[in-house]
């Protein structure tokens, strides 16, 4: 076998380890949209088939693992070769587990159909939305080596931190105005902390593709500004009336 048709051979492994990322990373999106329609809809046929379909990024990342593995072990790889599979291991773990957080929000949305209507449920429609591009824009990224769309992406999260804690006093606000929404608004807090756990691993994924094509891991802290942990809600306070923790 010739040099030349064993590094054509190696870039064409490479291409396909890519497009496996790209094809879970598009499985992945669809599974959050998905579940966050199913609690805006109330679609409980829609939520049974996130959970259902949640196996399919397993079968993914076992095959990207099995792949990235082998290539490894044969190849030898070095620098950017080295830094590609690296990444997608990386990659294919943070999808993963973004859709295990759509799966565990389809299925809270499946209780959450079974009760009357609260009013922060608006707010899950408005984060999911919110994750959705910040998720589209680094899998875009991920496809096009573009670091500069992944920082941009990287960045928002703190955009959907303030979206999260802002939700979170909402839902607080609601719980103690109403013993009866205790169990509707605990089942949106788990929902608008996975969108937020979604975020989180969609700026890993932006981290990795900055340490992809550049070879340095991303400099500077990473932008964060949940305060849920540490936000008080008084007897009678609303939202608007509480301030900054």
């Amino acid at each position: 076998m010739s040099g030349e048709h064993i590094v054509r051979s190696f870039e064409q492994e490479l291409q396909r380890i890519s497009n496996l990322v790209t094809q879970m990373g598009g499985v992945a999106e669809a599974q959050v949209a998905a579940a966050v329609k199913a609690v805006a809809k109330r679609d409980v046929a829609l939520a049974a088939q996130v959970t259902q379909a949640d196996q399919r990024l397993d079968e993914y990342e076992r095959e990207i693992d099995a792949e990235a593995f082998r290539l490894l072990a044969l190849r030898q790889p070095m620098a950017q070769d080295l830094r590609e599979i690296v990444s997608a291991l990386k990659i294919a773990a943070d999808l993963e587990r973004i859709g295990d957080y759509a799966a565990n929000i389809a299925k809270r949305s499946l209780a959450l159909a079974q009760v009357p209507v609260v009013r922060p449920v608006v707010g899950i429609p408005r984060m999911g939305k919110l994750v959705e591009g910040i998720l589209k824009d680094v899998l875009d990224a991920y496809t096009e080596r573009d670091v500069a769309k992944a920082v941009s992406a990287w960045e928002r999260d703190q955009e959907l931190d303030d979206l999260y804690t802002s939700l979170f006093r909402e839902v607080l606000t609601d719980m103690m105005e109403d013993p009866r929404n205790i169990t509707p608004c605990t089942h949106l807090l788990f929902m608008a902390k996975n969108l937020e756990r979604i975020g989180d691993h969609a700026t890993n994924v932006a981290e990795t593709i900055h340490f992809l094509v550049v070879g340095e891991p991303l400099a500077g802290e990473r932008p964060k500004s949940d305060t849920s942990s540490v936000t008080v809600v008084g007897a009678g306070e609303t939202p608007q009336e509480m301030g900054n923790p």
